[in-house]
């Protein structure tokens, strides 16, 4: 036996080798194209939404924690950051130099968990000039604070390391800018950016508050995302004749099995949490009348819960969804694209994801 194993082992190490070197050559050639690419330059002139993670806090290996990207005039604006956040975001090959603020719409962990590493991608990709604006209700100076503390040394490693041409202290960690309404409003202009406006509007997330939603209207076209809600009376108010609708649904059914399932094994906590989180988020039949009652051209569902791990558990999950808004309605993935271009009506989904070597 060991006569035999010596004798093959000399081919078995040579094949070894060369498909190293043709993975090394393969990589080689690939890695231009792929550090260089650039898809917000192709992208035609109008609004485009790009969801970085389309999941909740329940582990999903298909999904991460929310955080969706609004691209215009190739800038791009975050709308919260939770974990695998920056990660995602560079599987899009999406340019973390291009972000121009993180808007959160409340501070579940969740919503917030990966806010450092894209403050650090975006401070070192291409030596920022200025920190990274994040905006939010009453609380986010809390957040950013709290980051800013946390990364500081990290920050002075890196510009001790790099220096200050490549991570330059001045910009490092990011500026809060807290907003509020005013007495009777549930809405208002949060930023103006040439013909962009960014409207936030309050949701109901309860006991999670202050918690808003945010509009985006750009050359006649517009993208409404929800945040964490239930079905809101203003959120359908500020969502009124939007092209799309990007909203959170939870399937209180499909939830049950996982509640069920977890207090068999004994997690009795884990379960009770399952209980509690249905009473702050819509289900897709909410969600699809909110569209409905808004006049949305569209609909986006995110925020999934439960995970479906099977393709087969979305018609279960979407329940009566498509008879209660009847346009085009979507459960939304990491790395889907969802473009408007000015000029039209239509929503066109397609995936920034890559294939092939180093996808």
């Amino acid at each position: 036996m060991r006569k035999a194993l010596a004798l093959l082992l000399p081919g078995a190490v040579a094949g070894w080798l060369l498909r190293g070197q043709i993975a090394v050559a393969v990589t080689k050639k690939a890695l231009p194209k792929r550090i260089s690419a650039d898809p917000v330059a192709a992208l035609p002139d109008g609004l485009h939404i790009a969801i970085c993670g389309s999941g909740s806090p329940i582990p999903d290996e298909q999904r991460g924690n929310p955080c969706t990207a609004v691209i215009v005039d190739q800038k791009i604006y975050m709308i919260d950051a939770g974990e695998q956040a920056s990660e995602t975001f560079n599987r899009m090959q999406l340019r973390p130099d291009q972000i121009q603020a993180v808007l959160l719409t409340h501070f579940h962990s969740d919503h917030i968990g990966g806010l450092g590493s894209v403050t650090l991608q975006r401070w070192v990709a291409n030596a920022a000039t200025t920190k990274l604006r994040v905006l939010g209700p009453v609380g986010v100076d809390r957040v950013v604070n709290g980051y800013n503390e946390a990364y500081a040394l990290d920050n002075s490693y890196r510009t001790a390391h790099h220096g200050e041409s490549i991570a330059p202290s001045a910009t490092a960690g990011m500026v809060a800018e807290p907003f509020e309404f005013e007495p009777g409003e549930t809405s208002k202009v949060v930023l103006e950016d040439g013909g962009l406006v960014i409207t936030a509007f309050e949701v109901d997330h309860s006991p999670a508050t202050p918690a808003v939603g945010y509009r985006f209207d750009y050359k006649g076209r517009s993208i409404v995302v929800s945040g964490d809600t239930v079905y809101t009376q203003s959120l359908v108010d500020a969502a009124q004749g939007a092209d799309l609708l990007v909203h959170d649904a939870l399937s209180a059914d499909l939830l049950k099995l996982v509640e069920n399932a977890s207090r068999e094994a004994g997690f009795e906590n884990r379960a009770q949490i399952l209980v509690d989180v249905t009473d702050y988020h819509a289900t897709p039949a909410q969600a699809a009348d909110a569209a409905r009652d808004a006049g949305v051209g569209a609909l986006a569902m995110t925020h999934v819960i439960p995970p479906l791990p099977i393709k087969a558990l979305e018609g279960p999950y979407l329940g009566d969804a498509k008879e209660r808004f009847t346009g085009p309605l979507w459960i939304a993935s990491d790395g889907d694209l969802y473009s408007l271009p000015v000029g039209g009506r239509t929503v066109e989904r397609s995936s920034l994801f890559a294939s092939g070597p180093l996808s």
